[in-house]
């Protein structure tokens, strides 16, 4: 849409949840930022969701409360809702519409990108290659997180999603190249909120961090404008400014709800769970903005944060995102019982573009092995823990119960990780290979001759711990 002139009306017809109706309206278009000036001459503001012939259907962020058909002015600004771009965003905390919640002052200049964005054209797609290392070890080790990747995290409610998702915001780095993290929370309670700003607060004063909070009680039209700042950003610091960026989005049950509770009030016919029949492409828009693109030196990499209402994977938020994403991470409630953090479940866990960027070169081989050897190892002890069940251990082979020492020595040695630890992709691999040193050698049947002679540990037992 080119720019015009603003133009305001004052036909109001129809005002409901978050939406109201305009008529009469002349070259309005879908997407058009709105003005709302309220009869006390309050200021909202607003966007055009939906046009049909003379009549405009508007979403307010602030809500609709107090609002009257008579004396409400609503002037359309003739563009689609942009936001400034730059590195001065880098460092700051803002609201999740980019209003500055750390008493600095608004992000400005004449730099303007319309926050809609686009899909990466797969015709310039790069292959995503090379890690971007997170320092915890199940992410890694067993699920690396490659750049220009989309790798979900899949959670329930009161398991520490966000906790993790922090922290991989906090301690996230890649090699050498130019890097920023971009945190864009949705529909979090302001305990959440509090928590995760005190995590990220050093990495904030790095200057290599934006952070957008949108809280529960917060507009919920605003929660759907928050992924798309966040995005917008980062792809200007990627692909105009050559950084490596890290985009985390939490939680995105939450935005999909927003989405669901507008759909609803445009009286739009539902479809799977009450969700419109749009949600796919809805999803996509976002997630397939992350990647590279050929002869640029900057990559967007995404990891969405969900919950799954009651566990259910096939709810339409986990099993679309899981569509469209390459891989996911899956928390564990019984892990989270028996106090493992994070409590990873490796065997509903991969990164699909994991070969991409295993390793740092001399690693990589040894990278590869470790891994594709702990999720056979971790697959066995799961099926000797559930024989167990039946059986009882006393009735298992000497060769059985060592994989339940082994599967002790995983959890305790190479998963068991502080909130606020970082570990290295040396220590990572190291405490692998010692925990996979408590099998037999000739269990360690998915690795080399060569790798095993440099790096098994001859009597390596459960009892010595992971890194004894």
């Amino acid at each position: 849409m080119t720019g015009r002139a603003p133009i305001e009306y004052e036909t109001t017809t129809s005002i409901k949840g978050p939406l109201l109706v305009v008529e009469g309206v002349r070259d309005v278009g879908w997407d058009e930022v709105v003005e709302v000036r309220l009869a006390s001459g309050e200021l909202r503001h607003g966007v055009v969701l939906e046009v049909d012939r003379d009549i405009a259907v508007v979403q307010v962020f602030e809500g609709t409360s107090g609002l009257s058909l008579s004396g409400t002015r609503v002037a359309f600004q003739g563009s689609p809702m942009r936001i400034t771009v730059g590195e001065s965003w880098l460092g700051r905390v803002c609201s999740g519409r980019g209003v500055p919640l750390d008493g600095g002052p608004l992000v400005g200049g004449a730099n303007l990108r319309e926050i809609g964005g686009r899909p990466i054209n797969p015709a310039y797609r790069a292959t995503p290659s090379d890690p971007i290392l997170t320092g915890v070890s199940v992410v890694d080790g067993l699920a690396t997180l490659v750049r220009g990747q989309k790798l979900p995290i899949f959670s329930v409610g009161g398991l520490p999603h966000l906790e993790l998702a922090a922290q991989i915001a906090a301690q996230a780095t890649v090699r050498d190249e130019p890097f920023a993290v971009v945190f864009a929370a949705m529909g979090v309670t302001n305990a959440d909120a509090d928590a995760m700003r005190e995590r990220l607060e050093t990495r904030a004063t790095a200057d290599d961090l934006v952070v957008f909070l949108n809280t529960a009680d917060d507009p919920l039209v605003e929660r759907i404008v928050t992924p798309r700042l966040a995005l917008t950003i980062a792809e200007h610091l990627a692909f105009d400014r050559g950084r490596h960026v890290l985009v985390v989005m939490a939680d995105m049950t939450s935005y999909c709800e927003a989405v669901r509770e507008v759909a609803s009030s445009r009286g739009e016919i539902p479809s799977r769970r009450g969700y419109p029949g749009y949600l796919y492409s809805d999803l996509a828009s976002l997630y397939e903005r992350a990647g590279r693109i050929h002869g640029k030196p900057g990559s967007v990499t995404q990891i969405p944060v969900l919950t799954m209402p009651g566990e259910d994977i096939t709810h339409p938020v986990p099993d679309l995102t899981g569509y469209i994403t390459e891989g996911q991470i899956v928390l564990s409630h019984d892990l989270h019982v028996r106090g493992i953090y994070p409590p990873f479940d490796p065997l509903r866990s991969l990164s699909r573009l994991m070969r991409l960027g295993a390793g740092d070169g001399k690693t990589r081989g040894d990278h590869l092995e470790l891994s594709a050897q702990l999720y056979a190892l971790v697959a066995q002890a799961r099926r000797v823990a559930d024989l167990a069940e039946v059986v009882g251990v006393d009735a298992l082979s000497a060769g059985e119960a060592l994989y339940l020492g082994f599967a002790e020595a995983f959890e305790t040695g190479f998963v068991q990780q502080g909130a606020d630890e970082l570990r290295s992709l040396d220590e990572t691999l190291d405490r692998g290979w010692a925990v996979a040193s408590v099998m037999p050698r000739a269990a360690l049947s998915m690795v080399s001759e060569a790798t095993l002679a440099g790096r098994y540990r001859e009597g390596h037992d459960a009892s010595q711990g992971a890194t004894g």
